[in-house]
């Protein structure tokens, strides 16, 4: 990747383990989640269910939210850096894929959005990211040094150790910089009252989804271990693992998915489906 980090530099920068951190600036409980689409992406079919077609592609939603608390509120995932696609040169040293066209609208969706939604970057309390492939890490640029990034120790691990940052979908800079503050999660982490990571890996190695409970109803955002609502009701793996024993890995996640959509007030949201509900309803009232 074009201008990025040296294998030194990657070590230089620490995280600091979920239990030695600070706890994170929210009151309260979660009393409401607000959806974002902040780009789209071709992807063939077999990327995102096993057994799919590799011939026909689908426009798929680059999806964020906001788990907003009585006081604060987290941002779950974050989409595409835009910078990286206004600008020629990089963009084309960011995203030389074959069939891969990163697409973003006008603006900065994810800033507009998030004013939009009456949420102010000041009161963020951390990024939650599902994981680490560069359409999920844009938002990470907007973080100051009190709102922690909040990934998986295996991811963080993912991190260090891929061979070939393009090969792996991500741009290592956007998770390891100055300035950044990253903590990292063990499995199973309750974060705040209402707000649970869960470990669902295989796509990548320290893959987690997010449960968020809203009163009578609770959410979980599934990323990538589900990009289609079809992952989860017919309980396929996604199409693309990492490591080995990663198909394994998304198995069981898509079986906890699966398990979890199951129950009475409990909701699974998929990270990419066009036709998911939550995505579209954004897309017709930014149309």
């Amino acid at each position: 990747m074009a201008g990025g980090p040296t294998w030194h530099r990657r070590c230089d920068v620490t995280a600091t383990p979920w239990a030695d951190a600070a706890p994170l600036r929210l009151g309260g409980r979660p009393r409401r989640l607000v959806p974002f689409v902040v780009g789209y992406e071709p992807i063939p079919e077999g990327v995102s269910v096993a057994g799919g077609s590799f011939f026909r592609f689908l426009l798929e939603p680059v999806t964020a939210a906001a788990v907003v608390f009585d006081e604060g509120w987290v941002l779950v995932d974050g989409g595409f850096d835009p910078a990286r696609i206004r600008d020629r040169d990089r963009r084309v040293a960011s995203f030389d894929y074959e069939n891969y066209t990163p697409l973003v609208p006008a603006g900065d969706p994810l800033v507009e959005q998030v004013a939009d939604a009456g949420l102010d970057w000041s009161d963020l309390a951390a990024a939650a990211i599902t994981h680490v492939h560069f359409d999920h890490t844009g938002a990470a640029r907007l973080l100051a040094p009190d709102q922690p990034l909040l990934l998986q120790e295996r991811e963080w691990e993912h991190v260090h150790t891929v061979d070939d940052a393009r090969a792996g979908f991500l741009f290592v800079d956007d998770v390891v910089r100055d300035g950044l503050s990253v903590v990292t999660l063990d499995g199973d982490t309750e974060l705040a009252p209402g707000l649970q990571a869960i470990d669902t890996s295989g796509h990548t190695p320290g893959h987690q989804s997010f449960v968020i409970e809203l009163g009578e109803r609770t959410v979980v955002l599934a990323g990538d271990a589900a990009d289609l609502r079809r992952n989860v009701t017919d309980c396929v793996r996604c199409g693309s693992t990492v490591g080995e024993g990663g198909d394994e890995r998304a198995d069981a996640a898509i079986r906890r998915l699966h398990d979890l959509d199951a129950r009475d007030g409990v909701e699974v949201w998929p990270a990419h489906d066009p036709n998911w509900g939550p995505w579209r309803e954004v897309i017709a009232d930014r149309a």
